[in-house]
C-alpha cells in the first residue's frame, strides 16, 4: 500500500520567484525565508518521496472568473507552468501521475465531493514555487511526478474550512488505500496573511499567523471554526489561502510529528511561513 512520508506546507509569492531567477536567496530582505528550506531538503532526502500532491490556489491562468471549480484535480500526463504577467521565468513541465491522479478523483466523488477533472491543466506560482523551493537543484526534469488539488480562493463563495479539512481528509483516505509501492508527499501553497489591495493593503496579523501554525501541530482543525468572512477579517483578503495549509495537514492525519517550522514577515507585504511534519511515530 502507498505511504504518506509527510507535509509540507508554504507561502507562495510571485516575487520568490524572481528572487530565486536573480540570485537574492542570501540578501538580508530574503535570507530569513529562503533559511527555511535547507533542513526540509535534508529531510526530504531522507524521506524519499517518489510523488507529490499539491493543494494550490490558481490565480487566473488555467480559472478564471468565468469558470471557477471549487475543487479540480489534475489528471494529466503533464503540468505546463506559463506566464502569468508578473515577469518570473516559467519552469520545465511537471510530470504527472494519472494513476494516482484518478485514485484520488474516484475517492473523492464516492466521499460526495463534486471535482472537477483536468486533462490538461496549466499551472501557476502557487504550484510551482513550493516545488523550485523544495528541489531548487532540479534543472531541465523533475524528481517526482506530481498531482495538483486546487482549491478556489478567488471567486465567491469560497468552501468552508470546514470543507478543506474534510477534502484533506479525504485524499489523505484516497493516497493510504492506493495499492502500489509508492510514498507520497503532501505539499500545502498558500497564505499566510496578506492583503494586496483596498483599505487594508499591506495587512499582515502576525499574532493570528502564529496561532494557526501552531494549531496545525495540536489541533490541525483549529481554524475551521471560523467561517471564511471571519478567516478574511482575521487574515486579509488573500490570507485565506491558508486553506491550502489546512488540506494538506489534515491529509496527512490527527498524529503528526512537526519537523521545521519559520516565520518571517513581510516579503512582498505578504507573512511567510514554511512548515514541513512527519506522520506521528
Amino acid at each position: 500500500m502507498a505511504t504518506i512520508v509527510g507535509c509540507v506546507t508554504t507561502s507562495h509569492v510571485p516575487a520568490i520567484g524572481g528572487a530565486i531567477a536573480r540570485g537574492l536567496q542570501h540578501e538580508p530582505y530574503w535570507k530569513p525565508f529562503f533559511d527555511g528550506f535547507p533542513p526540509i531538503r535534508e529531510w526530504l532526502g531522507r524521506a524519499r518521496p517518489d510523488a507529490a500532491v499539491v493543494f494550490y490556489n490558481d490565480h487566473g491562468l488555467n480559472f478564471f472568473l468565468d469558470k471557477m471549480p471549487t475543487f479540480a484535480v489534475g489528471a494529466a500526463p503533464q503540468y505546463r507552468n506559463a506566464d502569468e504577467g508578473w515577469g518570473i521565468p516559467t519552469l520545465p513541465a511537471f510530470p504527472g501521475d494519472p494513476e494516482l491522479s484518478w485514485r484520488l478523483i474516484e475517492h473523492l466523488v464516492e466521499s460526495d465531493f463534486d471535482i472537477t477533472s483536468c486533462q490538461e491543466m496549466l499551472v501557476d506560482h502557487a504550484f510551482t514555487m513550493p516545488m523550485k523551493l523544495l528541489w531548487p537543484d532540479a534543472g531541465s526534469s523533475w524528481p517526482l511526478p506530481t498531482v495538483p488539488v486546487c482549491i478556489n480562493t478567488v471567486q465567491h463563495p469560497l468552501p468552508s474550512a470546514r470543507r478543506c479539512v474534510e477534502l484533506g481528509r479525504a485524499v489523505g483516505e484516497a493516497v493510504r488505500r492506493w495499492p502500489a509501492d509508492r510514498r507520497v508527499l503532501l505539499i500545502g501553497s498558500g497564505g499566510l496573511s496578506h492583503q494586496l489591495d483596498g483599505r487594508r493593503a499591506g495587512f499582515i496579523n502576525k499574532e493570528f499567523d502564529q496561532r494557526f501554525m501552531q494549531s496545525l501541530v495540536d489541533d490541525p482543525a483549529w481554524a475551521a471554526k471560523y467561517s471564511i468572512r471571519e478567516l478574511v477579517e482575521l487574515t486579509g483578503t488573500q490570507g485565506v489561502e491558508l486553506l491550502m495549509w489546512m488540506a494538506a495537514r489534515a491529509a496527512l492525519g490527527d498524529g503528526a510529528e512537526l519537523l521545521h517550522a519559520s516565520y518571517h514577515i513581510p516579503i512582498s507585504n505578504t507573512a511567510a511561513g514554511t512548515m514541513a511534519f512527519a506522520p506521528a511515530a
